[in-house]
C-alpha cells in the first residue's frame, strides 16, 4: 500500500497527490515497479522492509505493506 507520510499520520496519495502536478494523469503518484518517478530516495525503513522516498512537492511517500 503506497502511503504518503507526516509526523504523525498516513495519508492516502490521493488526497495529496490529485492536485500535483507531477502526478500521472489518474492522479495518482508515478509509481513504478518499486521506484517514485516524481522523487527520489532518502531512506529504507528496515522495520517494515520498505523504501522511503521524497517526491517533488516534498513529502514523504513509502510502500508499505
Amino acid at each position: 500500500m503506497l502511503v504518503i507520510m507526516t509526523d504523525n499520520q498516513l495519508i492516502s496519495p490521493q488526497a495529496v497527490c490529485s492536485s500535483c502536478l507531477m502526478a500521472d494523469r489518474h492522479g495518482q503518484p508515478r509509481w513504478h515497479q518499486g521506484v517514485l518517478r516524481c522523487g527520489r530516495q532518502v531512506a529504507s525503513l528496515d522495520q517494515v522492509k520498505s523504501i522511503q522516498f521524497e517526491c517533488q512537492m516534498g513529502f514523504r511517500v513509502a510502500d508499505i505493506e
